[in-house]
């Protein structure tokens, strides 16, 4: 059995990693709860939805103490009634296993 994306955790990335093929990131991001799209191969987005503001920032700080906690940190915008996070490997310039786990982990914060 395969250990879920939201019980492991980041590998340290070094310049010039090989991000993943694309039936791997397909095979992945069936491991994730809905709502995740890759852009163009390269990044996870999802937008979160709350009822205010505080729910949208108390999400993002949540996110925020997992990105610092595995050392991999996405985009968050932050707005009114939803946060969307955006991730990537920046050293590998595309998406690798670390960026699934992060976004398993940020599902399970909401």
């Amino acid at each position: 059995m395969t250990e879920k994306l939201d019980r492991k955790t980041c590998k340290p990335c070094v310049e010039g990693a090989e991000p993943l093929a694309a039936d791997i990131i397909e095979k992945l991001k069936k491991q994730l709860p809905g709502g995740w799209k890759i852009e163009d191969g390269h990044h996870l987005t999802k937008t979160f939805a709350f009822d205010n503001f505080q729910q949208a920032l108390d999400f993002t700080n949540r996110v925020g103490e997992v990105a610092e906690a595995e050392n991999h940190h996405p985009e968050i915008l932050l707005s009114w009634g939803k946060a969307e996070v955006r991730i990537w490997s920046h050293k590998a310039d595309g998406l690798t296993e670390n960026d699934f786990i992060l976004a398993a982990k940020a599902d399970a914060k909401h």
